[in-house]
Order: structure tokens, then C-alpha cells, then sequence
């Protein structure tokens, strides 16, 4: 069926008796209704906000199969497997099929039975794809072109993918077909890269709020990040879960930890086995309760949406990151939290990181105001959502409260630490640039150790005249310094800090300097990361509170006969029933497969494969 020929009847009977919504969300139908019009489209939607749907119901709709590019390869299964539980004609190529099982794809997508057909963009544009695309181009059988992941053309961007570079030939080797491009996370440059490289100047752009109401978000300095670590975990015991660090040996030796304390963790990182790294994914998405403890090689296409946390033991390398980390909690909208602990050592690794990186001095001046962002979301005294919003252009008015994070709960006092900023600057010079943070700090404090009586600092102006601060205190101020660029740590020199132009202006009192109060008081920025009673922390009690006690015994038996589903059918969990729809079974407890269909989220294809069984359970846990 041609895009002209399609009613909004037809689409909301689609969008009902295939994905079993009655309603679309935010921006999606005027999304769905530009690419069905034949206008390209560049989407920016945060994870959970229904972007595939933005693609999939047009799909469904129009004549043809849709083709769609995704970065990697689990992220095809769980999407196909998805689209095959709602009755949808779905399927994939990718290396991990045998040349038998790809040549029956093939020849399922020349018989025009597919309705969507997932590849990467490398297989995407090789010249043996291409000749199966221009036979179906010339009989009007390619419905659309759908680019997920679109920031991953961004050649300076956290996910790049070079391959991605080449789909700008889309627009002009198949000009009639329409191109939708979609991304969770794009900065205002991103978004001006991502229409250059793939030639979608005059796509229609749609920009979603970039706010997860539902996500939680709390940092705090690091101060026994074990202790505090389980402290935070304690509030989320059986919940589903990621862990980042930022080594190979910190995922092994954190994920080991976390089972001898009681917990089932799993490592994930790019040096493991493929076959070791698949069985964990696996685990990790069709099991509950699993946490996994993982590099950033762990994430993207990750379509798990009953993650109830993203912790980070590490400081991420921009927002943008730690946006789309973080974002992989709550993708079902239910109460998710993102927890993170750093330290002055994370600073310095990100800027020996950009200083020590090939890239032109353009982007590494970039990629200083980026880690100056995010520390300034990790140090605000302000809301933190505020802080995050603001960076991807979504302006809060002054004095906003979200009561969605551990500043909003839990006010810290701030300082004005001017005059300790220049203190730690006189330090460094007085002791002629040639030390690093931890001896400029004993100098200040006034130790009385043998490397500063022999050097004779001891007899130095600035020698203990920051005794009245405790050693966190200064590192925060060097941390800060660092970030706005008045210091830096010469990995060439020995890590000795050495000052830059800019620290003129610190030290003539021309910059204002904050600090976290909660810097001087040791006890309670250890505290801090645990989850607070919040807004979020209400909406998760709420959950299941709201239903009554038989209710929630009918949501814990079909959460049992989910899992068993799930594991007699080799598919996550979430691919057969949301927990969202699990809920509202429970509570409205249908007796017959029409009232069934009056759920959310139950089509006519789940009702069909699930039905019987549901009421089966539904019936017996009425008795």
C-alpha cells in the first residue's frame, strides 16, 4: 500500500492490532505521519521513548520491506524477535548466520515476504547487498530506509563507526526512498554531522525532551567506593543492573567481588572471549537480577528495558556518555537510578587522555569543554537534571527542582573557595611546578614528612596555611582547576602540576570558584550516593503498591510464567510481555481473549501465542 492510500484509520488499527497501543507517545505520530508522507525525518528520542516504533508501524503499513541499519548484532536478534512475537515478517543478515540460513533471508526479502530486513552498514554497503536492493528499488519494494544509531557517523563522537560514513550514498543511489535517521543522544554539532554525512539536509527534525523523569540521578566523590557501592545496591536487591569501569582488570576484579558478596555479577569487556562475552550478555538479558559489570564495550543495542540501575565507578568522558549510560536504565519507564562515584585520579586520566590523543587541536579544545561540563554536573550544588538538560538545550528556568535527584533531596551547601583556589595555585609555584597534587597538598596542610624537610618547603609563605582543610578538600580544588584548564598534570614531568595561561586569572581573583560544603565534611559526602527517598524512589514503591495483595500475587505468577516462557522459547523475558503489562493483567485479571486485547501492549499476534496460557495462570491464581 502506497503512503497516499493510507488513512489514520488504518495506521491506529496497526498501531492497536499489531503492537497492542492504544495511543502513540509524544512526537511518534507526527514522526510516523512524516515518513509515511515520504519526507525524510532525523529523530532524537532518549532510550524508552518508542523510536523504533517511529519506523516499525510504517514498515508494517506500506508496500515493501524496510531496511533497516543497526550497529551490532544482538541488538538485531532482540528487535527481530521482538517484531516476531507481534506477527510482523522480520529478519536479519549478519555473520552469524551460515550461508544457507543468509541465502534464505535473501531470498525471502527478493520474494517480497519480509517486512523488515536488519543489517550493519558494512554488509549494507557492499556491492552483492546493493544488487539485491536495485531490483526491489525499481519495483517500488523498498518502503524505507531506517538509519538507528545515527550518531555513530559522528567521526568525533563516543560510538563512531567508519562504516557509517558511506550511507550518505542512500539518498542518491535510491532518491525515492524515504530515510528516517535516529539517535538517543546528539549534542546541537552532532546533529549538524549527522545531517551533513548522510546527506539528510532537508530531513524534518524532531527533538524529543532528552528528560527521563524516571531515571533517578545521584554522584558523589569517591570515598570507599566498595562500601558505598553496596550501600547503593542494598536499595536494589534481584533488580537487573550495570556497572562501568573503566578497566579491563576492574571489571574482573568488581565483578568477582560483588559474588562473593552474595550477588550473581558478570564481567563484560572487549579482551574476553566472544563465545564468554555472548553467554554473559545472554544471562544478563533473559535472566532477572543479573548484574553485569562492564566497559563501555557493553551497552549500545543492549535492548534490555527492565534495567533498574546504571551505576559508574568511573567518571564517563563527556555528558553525552554518561547520558546515553545512564539512559539504559528505565527504558520501560518504570523507576530506574543512575549512581556515580569519582575522584580527582578520573580527571586526570581524561586529560591525559585528550592531550595525549592524535586528534586536531580543535577537537581536543572540544573535548576540554566537554569534560568541564561534566564536571560541573558531577560538582553542582544545582539540580542535576537541570544541569544535564541544559547541556543538550533544553533550558529549566532559574531555581527548577526535578526532586529527582541527591541534590534536590538532599541539598548540599556550597562555598565560595576563591581564596583557597589561589592558595593551591601559590603553592604550585612556590614550589617551582615540579610536584604533583598529593605533595602541593602536604605542603598547604603543613606535613611533617622528610620529603618536604629536605626540599625545604617547610619554610615556604605557603607552608600549612591550608591545615584548617582536611586532604578531600584540596583535591577537590585541584580537580577543579584541572577541569577549567588553570592546571594540568605533566605525565611527561612525573604527573608534577604545572599551571597554564589561564591560571592568571584564578590567581589576580578574576574567576569565581565554588565548592561543594559537603568537601570538608568527610562523613557525609561518603553517605551520599545512596539512594534518598525521592520522587523516583515513590514511583518505584508505588508500582506495585497500587495493586492489592491477590493483584500482586497474580503479578509474581505471571512474572514465573514469563521466565519459563521465555527460556522454553530462547528469548529474553521483555519480548514477550513488559512488565507494564504484566501489571495491568494482574490488576484487571481478563477472563477471555477480547478483554485481553483491551491491555496495553497486547496485540493480536501476542493474544494469539499467549493468550490461552495467560488465562490459564490468571484463572488458576484466582482459586
Amino acid at each position: 500500500m502506497s503512503s497516499r492510500e493510507i488513512s489514520e484509520s488504518i495506521v491506529r488499527q496497526s498501531l492497536k492490532s499489531v503492537f497492542g497501543f492504544d495511543h502513540f507517545r509524544g512526537a511518534q505520530e507526527a514522526i510516523v505521519q512524516t515518513v509515511l508522507g515520504g519526507d525524510d525525518a532525523l529523530v532524537l528520542m532518549p532510550t524508552g521513548g518508542g523510536k523504533s516504533l517511529c519506523y516499525q508501524l510504517p514498515a508494517v503499513v506500506l508496500d515493501g520491506c524496510a531496511i533497516v541499519v543497526s550497529p551490532l548484532i544482538a541488538l538485531m536478534h532482540d528487535q527481530v524477535s521482538a517484531l516476531e512475537a507481534l506477527g510482523v515478517a522480520a529478519n536479519f543478515l549478519n555473520s552469524s548466520q551460515g550461508r544457507e540460513e543468509q541465502t534464505e533471508v535473501e531470498s525471502a526479502l527478493a520474494a517480497d515476504r519480509l517486512k523488515l530486513l536488519y543489517v550493519a552498514p558494512e554488509r549494507l554497503t557492499t556491492p552483492h547487498f546493493l544488487s539485491l536492493l536495485d531490483p526491489l528499488y525499481e519495483r517500488g519494494k523498498i518502503s524505507l530506509f531506517a538509519i538507528d544509531e545515527a550518531h555513530c557517523v559522528s567521526q568525533w563522537g563516543h560510538e563512531f563507526r567508519e562504516e557509517y560514513l558511506a550511507l550518505e550514498m542512500l539518498g542518491t543511489r535510491f532518491a525515492n526512498v524515504t530515510r528516517i535517521a535516529l539517535t538517543a543522544t546528539a549534542d546541537p554539532a552532532t546533529r549538524v554531522e549527522i545531517r551533513e554525512r548522510l546527506g539528510l539536509q532537508e530531513a524534518r527534525e524532531f527533538v524529543s525532551s532528552f528528560d527521563r523523569p524516571n531515571i533517578h540521578y545521584s554522584v558523589a566523590e569517591r570515598r570507599g567506593e566498595k562500601q558505598q557501592l553496596l550501600a547503593f545496591l542494598q536499595s536494589h536487591e534481584g533488580e537487573a543492573g550495570i556497572v562501568y569501569c573503566i578497566s579491563r582488570k576492574r571489571v574482573e576484579e568488581t565483578a568477582a567481588w560483588l559474588v562473593t558478596e552474595g550477588f550473581t555479577a558478570l564481567a563484560y569487556h572487549a579482551g574476553l572471549d566472544q563465545s564468554v562475552r555472548r553467554k554473559n550478555q545472554d544471562r544478563f538479558l533473559r535472566e532477572d537480577g543479573v548484574i553485569m559489570v562492564a566497559t563501555i564495550a557493553f551497552g549500545m543495542g543492549i535492548d534490555k528495558p527492565d534495567v533498574r540501575f546504571v551505576a559508574h565507578l568511573d567518571l564517563p568522558k563527556t555528558i553525552e556518555n554518561y547520558y546515553q549510560e545512564t539512559g539504559r536504565a528505565g527504558r520501560d519507564g518504570d523507576p530506574a537510578f543512575a549512581w556515580m562515584v569519582y575522584g580527582l585520579a578520573d580527571v586526570v586520566k581524561q586529560m591525559h587522555f585528550i592531550e595525549g590523543s592524535e586528534a586536531p587541536d580543535a577537537f581536543k579544545t572540544l573535548q576540554r569543554d566537554r569534560l568541564d561540563r561534566l564536571l560541573a554536573l558531577a560538582e553542582t550544588t544545582e539540580c542535576r537534571r537541570r544541569t544535564l538538560l541544559d547541556y543538550f538545550g533544553e533550558t529549566q528556568q532559574i531555581g527548577y527542582r526535578c526532586m529527582a535527584c541527591d541534590n534536590c533531596n538532599d541539598p548540599p551547601e556550597s562555598i565560595d573557595a576563591k581564596r583557597e583556589a589561589q592558595m593551591f595555585l601559590s603553592a604550585v609555584a612556590r614550589t617551582d611546578q615540579r610536584f604533583g597534587v598529593a605533595y602541593i597538598i602536604d605542603v598547604l596542610r603543613g606535613a611533617d614528612t622528610e620529603r618536604v624537610r629536605n626540599r625545604g618547603h617547610a619554610s615556604l609563605s605557603v607552608y600549612g596555611i591550608g591545615k584548617a582543610h582536611p586532604d578531600t578538600f584540596w583535591r577537590a580544588i585541584a580537580r577543579q582547576l584541572i577541569a577549567r584548564g588553570a592546571i594540568f598534570s605533566d605525565r611527561n614531568d612525573y604527573n608534577a602540576v604545572k599551571m597554564t595561561e589561564a591560571a592568571r586569572a584564578f590567581l589576580r581573583g578574576e574567576e569565581t570558584f565554588t565548592l561543594r560544603a559537603e568537601s570538608i565534611h568527610t562523613e557525609r559526602a561518603a553517605q551520599r550516593g545512596a539512594s534518598p527517598k525521592s520522587k523516583v524512589d515513590k514511583q518505584k514503591n508505588d508500582a506495585l503498591a497500587a495493586l492489592s495483595p491477590d493483584a500482586q500475587a497474580r503479578f509474581q505468577q505471571l512474572r514465573s510464567w514469563r521466565s519459563a516462557k521465555a527460556g522454553e522459547l530462547s528469548v529474553p523475558a521483555f519480548v514477550i510481555f513488559a512488565d507494564s503489562t504484566l501489571r495491568a493483567l494482574a490488576e484487571r485479571c481478563p477472563q477471555t481473549q477480547d478483554e485481553l486485547l483491551q491491555v496495553s501492549g497486547i496485540g493480536q499476534a501476542k493474544a494469539a501465542s499467549y493468550g490461552r496460557e495467560v488465562l490459564h495462570v490468571l484463572a488458576g491464581s484466582s482459586r
